[in-house]
């Protein structure tokens, strides 16, 4: 059957996202962020996916990407026409919030023009003593070619004489925004325009007239050839310093450029023309989160975490599991529950071993720390560190050498295969403690993700995780999994029977339903098995937020959500002939998760956890407000509905209403 093109859906996606930010309901800072993170978001799809295409055109694509009638030419052609259809609104949203802005007393200045002479004498004094320490020009009548860093941008710089420098712009060093309170008002100037001002100071005896910004992005995804025998760590650790070294997937540069200058440049960089795209005046708009303002009417109503009562008011975390388990929802409530877990466990002197998976750790980890205190308290400690999580790579391998050095065994990637389980587990001589996770152990961004965890000390599921941890250590076979759904270990199989149970049930006459919630759904067994369902009459919800290859019908319908907090939880619902099947984990219905990682999702078994789960769904699908149909045309459609339901406001509702009730 046919599927909508992975790509061209994430770019429906990250369209979701603008039209955050053009919406006039959302404050107008939390709007701004929105621009930051569409313009970070499609960045890194220049970098990978983009650039993933680019080479599929010159390497045999079966050793890249397994697609069916897939033409890259077109797909490009496609990709940026829909890129500069989505630039143009974005352009428009910028402009509208930052006038908005200037209502409220903060100017964010978008030429020189606008910025008051008053503040001159401070950015003269800020460019000599600061800005200028960090200015290097190249000229670009050195007969070499030029290099540009990935990402980073640039100032052409000409000059009368028909010399032309290039300038790069130290944001990494000072930040991109010059911020300086004027009486009332509050003025932001990109650094940019504060090299811009002073350009005749840099060059004093040239006659300097245009200054037009430049960016470069490249293909930024590491070439591991995975099926190798050899030191997988040292290869990435090589690899991670080769990814600035990329070819070109997009070179962006502004639009008031001469013609002859661009030609110049695309020569020095040895640029295609299908890598040049027109651009503004400022690039890595991403930036706009350094901009930060503290008034209420411009940001998102704080929100209190939801108190656990059984669990603050115990002194020890391993002793409530042992009494119930419990099913957390982040950010509603408190991530730190987990950081206690973990806190607890490195110094209970009955723990004797914490086998933890790690798929993004935070950068500044406290459960790393924990787990650092364990293996100095004697207990045994083994990670299982995945190093090939893009843009991770680094920071996961930072933190494996900190780990390794204070006595905690370390195991990473696996050939062939990505582990993105988000899993824990804690051993006593007499019982076994386990944490499940829809999101990865990640303290930061658990504070902006909506995800799941259960804690419990259910024998099967811990037993089970026991072998799980057992065969990443040594490559041990586990027997059959009878609680946990694990990628590698027949999840494919386990998801199709269940569809296909919901169908016999329907073609019985009896009902038949099927909920999925996942990031993306791409696999196309599984998409085909689930038009299959809808069609026997089964019914089947499908709430996904980001990348939909499936194309919906009359009787498949797909909701996306993007709110403050991004939806990040998986999420499995089947009917079963009443009896109820949930289950929750980390594995979105794709080709990697299901073929090429080590997934784990998990049952829940609690009736009122079922029912906190199914009110949630419940909620997301009657979204109304942050919610949209996908349409057979790839488009974001606000639903027509009587419910007037914002899932994420619903959910902290009714988990404050509810959490305290006994389980």
């Amino acid at each position: 059957m046919k599927l909508f093109d992975r790509d061209l859906s994430w770019l429906s996606f990250n369209y979701r996202v603008l039209m955050e930010a053009m919406d006039k309901s959302v404050p107008l800072l939390e709007r701004l962020r929105f621009i930051a993170i569409y313009s970070s978001n499609l960045d890194e799809f220049f970098r990978v996916r983009v650039a993933n295409i680019r080479n599929i055109k010159q390497i045999d694509r079966k050793k890249i990407n397994k697609r069916v009638d897939f033409n890259a030419d077109e797909l490009l052609g496609e990709i940026h026409r829909e890129v500069s259809h989505q630039l143009n609104e974005y352009g428009n949203a910028m402009d509208e919030i930052i006038q908005n802005l200037k209502a409220k007393k903060h100017f964010i200045c978008t030429h020189i023009d606008q910025i008051p002479p008053e503040l001159l004498p401070e950015l003269l004094h800020y460019f000599k003593t600061k800005v200028s320490a960090f200015l290097h020009p190249i000229s670009l009548d050195r007969p070499e070619n030029l290099f540009l860093d990935n990402r980073v941008i640039y100032l052409v710089v000409t000059a009368q004489s028909n010399k032309a420098f290039v300038l790069k712009i130290p944001s990494d060093k000072l930040g991109r925004f010059f911020r300086h309170q004027l009486d009332d008002k509050t003025y932001y100037i990109f650094l940019d325009d504060v090299i811009r001002l002073h350009l005749d100071v840099l060059f004093p005896d040239l006659d300097v007239n245009q200054a037009y910004s430049i960016k470069l992005n490249k293909d930024a995804d590491l070439q591991i050839d995975d099926e190798f025998e050899g030191n997988l760590v040292r290869k990435i650790e090589k690899q991670i310093h080769k990814r600035n070294l990329g070819v070109p997937s997009r070179f962006l540069f502004d639009i008031a450029m001469n013609n002859e200058l661009l030609s110049k440049l695309s020569t020095k960089l040895d640029l295609s023309p299908e890598d040049i795209v027109t651009g503004g005046r400022y690039h890595n708009l991403d930036d706009f989160f350094q901009i930060q303002i503290n008034e209420d009417e411009l940001i998102y109503e704080n929100r209190k975490p939801i108190s656990v009562a059984g669990l603050d008011e115990s002194r020890s975390i391993l002793k409530c599991i042992e009494q119930e388990d419990y099913l957390l929802h982040f950010p509603y409530q408190s991530y730190d529950y987990v950081l206690q877990f973990f806190n607890e466990a490195s110094v209970d002197p009955e723990v004797t071993e914490i086998n933890v998976t790690f798929y993004r750790m935070a950068k500044d980890s406290l459960i790393g720390e924990s787990l650092i205190s364990a293996a100095k308290n004697g207990k045994k400690v083994s990670v299982f560190m995945e190093v090939k999580a893009r843009f991770d790579e680094e920071n996961n391998l930072e933190w494996a050498r900190k780990m390794r050095g204070a006595g905690v065994k370390i195991i990473y990637s696996l050939p062939g295969l990505k582990v993105h389980a988000k899993v824990a587990l804690v051993k006593k001589s007499h019982k076994m403690y386990g944490f499940f996770g829809t999101g990865n152990l990640n303290e930061k961004t658990s504070e902006i993700y909506c995800d799941h965890g259960l804690f419990t000390i259910h024998e099967g599921m811990t037993s089970e995780l026991s072998n799980l941890f057992q065969h990443l250590l040594t490559k041990y076979t586990p027997p059959p999994f009878k609680h946990l759904i694990v990628s590698q270990f027949g999840a494919y199989e386990h998801f199709m029977n269940k569809i296909d149970r919901e169908i016999l049930h329907a073609e019985a006459g009896k009902e038949a339903r099927i909920i999925v919630k996942v990031n993306n759904l791409q696999e196309s067994g599984l998409i085909n098995k689930l038009y299959e369902a809808s069609e026997k009459g089964v019914d089947v919800k499908l709430i996904v937020r980001s990348i939909c290859c499936l194309i919906p019908n009359d009787n498949l319908k797909v909701k996306r959500i993007v709110d403050r907090n991004l939806e990040h939880g998986r999420v499995f619902y089947f009917h079963n002939k009443g009896s109820q099947e949930i289950y929750l984990g980390s594995a979105d219905w794709m080709n990697r998760n299901l073929h090429r990682r080590i997934e784990v999702c998990f049952p829940i078994t609690n009736d009122q956890m079922k029912q906190e789960i199914l009110s949630i769904l419940k909620f997301q699908w009657q979204d109304d407000v942050k919610g949209v149909w996908l349409s057979p045309q790839m488009r974001n459609e606000r639903p027509k509905s009587e419910y007037g339901i914002r899932a994420q406001s619903a959910t902290y509702e009714y988990l404050e209403i509810n959490m305290d009730k006994e389980i």
